[in-house]
């Protein structure tokens, strides 16, 4: 373990099992804070946990309110404080449009965006009676504008990035810092499943390392990789009928027979 080089004693994340979740775990571990981790694999948390002084695991499930509400309240007791909470846990469902599916639409609103939802509102009451805190989550750059395929996914990161502006509007004022980390692709069991070109595609160290980079400064956006995002916030500009047009275009084009 390292001596601490980030203004951070106690991080809490959320989806720490696999991905950027865990790499994130393991390197600030390594840098000196105490992080408690939590995801609903118990075996894999305690493996992570085990290898890693400075690991605490808190298997939970994001989904039960109640078990969130008690975990922060336990991990806030044993660190003294939560300076860092950094929501990652997430579900990825890939569909086309015909295939909308309200279960699947139920459970990702309620790992993505509830789950998230959940841990602010455990983690705030003890953030406000300090006076600081730094709240972090995982949105995605398909929330940026409605994508094909994303029918389950996209509007729960949308919802999330919306989220994100309306609380950091109003907590600054608690002394509270409000960060949305929106990715592009990568590598991680949750796009193992994808059957599709990711351009841009990163690795969990990679991702991490620019998280762990940027937050420190207490940004309102992490966002990566620039090429990608660049192209997306250019879409963001476009009035939605035209947006909706041009991509319907693309994938027409994309579509047609080789002659």
């Amino acid at each position: 373990m390292g001596e601490n080089t980030y203004p951070w004693k106690s991080v809490w994340i959320t989806g720490a099992s696999t991905g950027i979740g865990r790499q994130l775990a393991l390197s600030l571990a390594a840098s000196g804070v105490k992080v408690a981790v939590s995801a609903r694999s118990a075996g894999k948390l305690a493996e992570l946990a085990a290898g890693n002084p400075g690991v605490t695991a808190y298997p939970l499930d994001v989904t039960d309110r109640a078990a969130v509400a008690a975990a922060a309240a336990e991990i806030n007791d044993a660190a003294g404080g939560i300076d860092l909470a950094i929501f990652n846990a997430g579900t990825w469902h890939p569909n086309a449009a015909v295939d909308l599916d309200g279960a699947k639409a139920a459970k990702s609103m309620a790992v993505n965006y509830l789950g998230v939802v959940y841990g602010i509102e455990a983690v705030l009451p003890h953030m406000r009676q300090r006076g600081l805190g730094h709240i972090a989550f995982t949105g995605s750059v398909a929330g940026y504008r409605g994508l094909p395929k994303s029918c389950h996914y996209g509007p729960t990161k949308a919802a999330l990035i919306n989220l994100a502006e309306t609380l950091s509007i109003e907590l600054n004022r608690e002394g509270i810092c409000v960060t949305i980390i929106n990715p592009g692709f990568v590598d991680t069991p949750m796009t193992e499943v994808n059957d599709f070109p990711m351009p841009f595609l990163m690795t969990p160290e990679d991702a991490a390392g620019r998280i762990l980079e940027k937050l420190p400064r207490k940004p309102f956006e992490i966002a990566f990789p620039w090429p990608l995002v660049r192209q997306l916030k250019f879409t963001q500009m476009l009035p939605p009928a035209l947006y909706v047009r041009l991509i319907r275009r693309f994938l027409g084009s994309k579509a047609k027979p080789q002659r």
